[in-house]
């Protein structure tokens, strides 16, 4: 089992157990906005199955149907939780539409709390541990979700702070509020979430602060060619796909040109990990300025 597999199997099992501790909480309490921080935890479940599903399938090999292989299958596994955020958002502010109208004094408040409480402690610590898994590991399932269960360590600690509250003024009309803020703030995360998902599923380009390290690189390590130019890069899950045309003297031997484009493409490997490099070899009748620069 890989590791990134091997995350994703333990982010499940932490997700449910979350989910237990929250279903717990407002089972016994009967709040709204308790209500509310355990259907976050719903989709918590749900999108990290959806992430061990996509995680076991971006790890086949590539194949003759799939030539660049299958990790881009990931970004629908994010694309999916954002989905899911939305969905669950318009549960919660269904659920609080009744709660103002009907609004009851959650029952045994302090236990709800303390179970909460143990629920949210689990789920920052293991988030904190899956967001920096996930970037070692170039997974966007895992990175997404982490992101996720962050931002569902906010909402709960408001949660429990509403819940407190309401406890101790009896001011019934808290619990419904709290459980609507919490579905604005998934309903941000959700959008977010979608946006950078899709994002990878347009071929975006990496970040500047990647592309800026990607032509030092090719400039430091192009010694005996003329001029890069041409650049082209995207994301595909783990996996950093570089494109560019790389222009060398006519008179230089083929063998030399290819000597030039190893030395290129372990040293971009070298600094991405899991990268294609694409180099097309053209002679300076092609340069569009002169010296090693990568335009």
């Amino acid at each position: 089992m890989s590791p990134t597999e091997s995350t994703a199997w333990t982010s499940l099992a932490v997700g449910l157990l979350v989910l237990a501790l929250k279903g717990a909480a407002w089972w016994l309490t009967g709040s709204t906005a308790l209500f509310a921080d355990m259907l976050e935890t719903v989709v918590n479940v749900a999108a990290a199955t959806a992430a061990l599903a996509a995680v076991r399938y971006s790890a086949m090999p590539a194949d003759e149907n799939h030539p660049y292989g299958h990790t881009k299958v990931e970004y629908f596994s994010a694309v999916l939780e954002g989905a899911l955020i939305l969905v669950a958002a318009s549960m919660i502010l269904q659920e609080v539409y009744g709660a103002v109208f009907r609004p009851r004094a959650p029952e045994q408040p302090l236990v709800g709390i303390v179970l909460s409480t143990i629920a949210t402690l689990i789920n920052g610590t293991w988030a904190t541990i899956l967001r920096r898994r996930g970037r070692r590991l170039g997974s966007p399932a895992l990175v997404a979700d982490s992101k996720y269960l962050m931002s569902d360590v906010v909402t709960s600690a408001g949660v429990i702070a509403g819940v407190g509250l309401v406890a101790a003024t009896g001011l019934l009309w808290l619990d419904p509020l709290m459980a609507g803020v919490t579905a604005v703030m998934i309903l941000v995360s959700g959008a977010r979430l979608l946006r950078e998902s899709v994002g990878g599923l347009m071929d975006e380009a990496v970040g500047a602060e990647e592309l800026t390290a990607i032509r030092n690189t090719v400039s430091a390590h192009a010694d005996g060619a003329i001029e890069a130019h041409d650049l082209r890069t995207r994301h595909a899950g783990r996996i950093t796909f570089v494109e560019f045309h790389l222009v060398v003297p006519g008179a230089m031997p083929v063998s030399e040109a290819h000597d030039i484009c190893d030395r290129i493409e372990t040293a971009l490997k070298d600094r991405l990990g899991n990268a294609v490099i694409t180099i097309h070899v053209e002679p300076e009748g092609k340069a569009k300025h002169s010296g090693v620069l990568v335009l």
